[in-house]
């Protein structure tokens, strides 16, 4: 889809500012959050103290607080969650998904178009006059665009191609069906650049640092081409090969549907082999994970 631009209505914005957001934000969270003072966005896994993601936030470093995009149903989830450690810093928790849009942009064109600059590199973000806009990381040419950004009302079919586009490039999403179910490592946060092992203790670290120093990571997400069918979020797939997929990401399509999934690395049923929708699936690694050796 080149060159559209179009509102992402199903996420939202939680806001956190304050004198001490930053370091708050630094014993939470899975990234490095100090990177966002170079102008950077970032992947970042909030966590329980058991290592179980409750929310995947992409960091957007907006002149009124750092922004948080996820799904906007997490938002009174992951902001009541995170007051139960703010004690007494000097922080603000905010859902700003009224007062802050979120839309997504498929190529420069109609930004520039609007006279909008936008960075050169993924991964980069500028500002101007509150608008801010963030390069993704990944295959196609794509931003996030926060703030009073002009774009219109989308429909339904923009917003499944930015989905179609976050699952061809491997990015990882959680939802209220699927909080609590993965560690960072299965979503392959390890890989997109979404934790940092050198940064200190947040909320979660223990296990997650036990997980890669051990070489414990049995499961990854992986992309699947899938009959098409009602699929989503949270449920489970038995693969023809025995094993146990759960979905992370969906979009259901007329001749068939695409997703991301956690899948054992291993052929054969887990040990903890849970019944689900048998299908014939193509499977195949995000274009990342194919230069990697970490599993």
């Amino acid at each position: 889809m080149d060159n559209a631009y179009g509102r992402l209505n199903h996420l939202g914005v939680l806001r956190v500012a304050g004198p001490d957001a930053a370091g708050f934000l630094q014993g939470q969270l899975s990234n490095d959050t100090r990177r966002l003072t170079e102008g950077r966005c970032l992947f970042a896994a909030y966590s329980t103290a058991q290592g179980r993601v409750l929310a995947v936030m992409r960091l957007i470093p907006h002149s009124s607080g750092v922004l948080s995009i996820m799904p906007r149903d997490l938002i009174p989830i992951a902001r009541d969650q995170l007051k139960r450690f703010v004690l007494r810093s000097k922080v603000v928790l905010e859902d700003a998904s009224v007062s802050i849009a979120v839309a997504g942009c498929f190529g420069s064109a109609p930004l520039t178009a609007a006279g909008r600059t936008v960075p050169a590199s993924a991964g980069n973000y500028v500002e101007f006059d509150g608008v801010g806009v963030a390069r993704l990381d990944g295959g196609a040419e794509r931003y996030w665009v926060v703030g009073d950004t002009g774009a219109p009302q989308p429909s339904g079919a923009f917003e499944n191609a930015w989905r179609l586009a976050d699952i061809k490039d491997g990015l990882p999403q959680v939802y209220s069906a699927t909080q609590e179910l993965f560690v960072a490592q299965m979503l392959n946060l390890d890989l997109i650049d979404g934790i940092s092992f050198t940064k200190g203790c947040y909320t979660g670290q223990e296990i997650i640092a036990r997980t890669q120093h051990l070489g414990r990571i049995k499961r990854r997400m992986f992309i699947l081409r899938l009959p098409a069918g009602r699929y989503g979020p949270g449920d489970a797939l038995v693969l023809s090969d025995g094993r146990i997929a759960k979905l992370v990401e969906v979009v259901n399509g007329a001749s068939e549907s695409n997703a991301l999934a956690v899948i054992n690395l291993e052929s054969g049923a887990p040990a903890e082999a849970e019944s689900g929708i048998r299908v014939d699936a193509a499977v195949s690694p995000p274009p990342y994970y194919r230069s990697t050796s970490s599993t």
